[in-house]
């Protein structure tokens, strides 16, 4: 298996993929070693996730070229990445012990009755090229607090990250019968979901996280879906400052290169602010850098995979076709490398492409709306349920619209970010089941009831 750069097509390195025999071997492993680890004090687990928190930022500067190397994005991203990800890992760092911890329900009278929370067992963890290592600790790390054994299959796209994240687990104490990485394309996750395994946590596409849930239903295991999503914004027109709120937006839109699923991938603008929006909007994203992630002036990097910048192409021209505008970019830059200009597309609909799949690059269309009703129908015409934004001076007035959004996350007034301390989970096909809060320490861990009589 070739790791490409997709800046400069060239052949970084090439890996050994993993075999069916390789990952049953894997799978035997960690059957033996999760049970010890299982019965390890929980505060002993979290001494190796403090371990391995420490190690990222004392790495951080190795970690971050392997990044940007593999999968394109800025390097100054690749460092906020990492930070990001040690942010969510204090969370469950500081937080842990309180939500693992036996919960006694009824402790006087003829029997009491507490509440364990037990390990699943042996978990498989097939995560996502776009933010490997943010993705990857909202899965991994409450996993192995937990007390469970981890087979975790980073994408092909970012398979020396998910190397390098092994070696420091097994660096901070994480025995190497707990944690196994497997390496390889789809037929790789396939032999995972041929394994029985006590639960399946992936991160996606709607289309491959469908299949999955549809592959291993008949096992009645959980299953954790981190899909995809076609998140919209809307500006009011009591907004203050457009210059501020059409930078929030731009950057929501392109930052890791547009490849994020709570990306901003559509906007809806008040007819009364619309054209100081767009030349703002406009204007900024002239301003922005394309090219080598790895210099410290690059805003915008190479799209991770090759296919992908086709597919966006794809989309201007169908927006175009349908009478769709385009007043920035909509062009492939350069001979070598995945690279797409910052575009900016106006006179959209919704019988438009762009508007309604999920485009995940620096692409996004912008249309006008007569009123907050207007922009409610448009915001919930979609099949995805990740995230929406509503930029206003007033709270009542955002928080009416937010109300109504069948999402798992809402913004006033910023877009596209997360928190540790909140849950992490989509709706519809965004998908299933949350990651992060406490919520996410509790979704690697089954309860059991004690009735205790005598």
């Amino acid at each position: 298996m070739k790791v490409i750069n997709p800046a400069t097509e060239e052949v970084i390195k090439e890996l050994q993929e993993d075999t069916k025999e390789t990952i049953d071997q894997k799978y035997q492993l960690l059957k033996k070693g999760q049970l010890q680890w299982a019965k390890q004090p929980v505060e002993k687990r979290v001494q190796c996730i403090q371990h391995f928190y420490d190690l990222l930022d004392q790495e951080k500067d190795e970690l971050a070229k392997i990044l940007t190397s593999e999968v394109g994005k800025p390097l100054q991203e690749s460092y906020n990445e990492l930070n990001g990800a040690r942010g969510r890992m204090k969370y469950f760092i500081d937080n842990a012990v309180k939500w693992l911890s036996e919960e006694w329900m009824v402790t006087e009278g003829a029997t009491r009755e507490k509440i364990v929370y037990e390990p699943l067992g042996i978990i498989a963890n097939i995560s996502a090229w776009n933010y490997p290592y943010l993705v990857g600790v909202n899965v991994f790390i409450p996993a192995l607090i937990g007390g469970n054994g981890v087979l975790y299959k980073p994408s092909e796209y970012s398979s020396l990250t998910g190397l390098a994240i092994q070696r420091l687990l097994y660096k901070a104490g994480v025995p190497e019968n707990v944690f196994q990485s497997v390496l390889g394309k789809g037929n790789v996750g396939e032999h995972l979901l041929n394994l029985p395994l006590d639960g399946y946590f992936f991160t996606g596409s709607y289309r491959t996280g469908k299949y999955i849930a549809e592959k291993v239903a008949s096992k009645l295991v959980p299953i954790g879906l981190e899909l995809g999503g076609k998140d919209p914004l809307y500006v009011a027109d009591d907004v203050i400052d457009i210059d501020q709120v059409a930078g929030a937006a731009l950057e929501g839109v392109v930052y890791n290169n547009g490849q994020s699923c709570c990306s901003v991938e559509r906007i809806y603008v008040h007819e009364k602010v619309y054209d100081r929006f767009v030349k703002s909007y406009v204007e900024q994203a002239k301003k922005m850098k394309v090219g080598d992630p790895m210099a410290k002036d690059t805003q915008i990097g190479p799209l991770s995979r090759k296919e992908q910048q086709q597919f966006l192409l794809d989309q201007v021209k169908d927006a175009k076709d349908k009478g769709a505008t385009v007043l920035l970019g909509g062009n492939a830059v350069g001979n070598k490398g995945y690279f797409i200009e910052p575009t900016v597309l106006i006179n959209v609909n919704h019988d438009m492409r762009v508007m309604k799949e999920e485009s995940f690059g620096p692409v996004t269309g912008i249309q006008k709306v007569k009123d907050d009703n207007e922009a409610l129908a448009l915001m919930q015409d979609t099949e995805y349920g990740l995230t929406a934004a509503v930029y206003s001076k007033s709270f009542e007035r955002a928080e009416a619209l937010m109300q109504q959004m069948n999402t798992g996350t809402v913004y006033w007034n910023c877009c596209d970010r997360v928190s540790g301390a909140l849950p992490w989970s989509g709706r519809k096909h965004s998908g299933l089941g949350s990651t992060l809060s406490y919520q996410g320490i509790r979704a690697f861990v089954q309860p059991k009831s004690y009735h205790i009589r005598g």
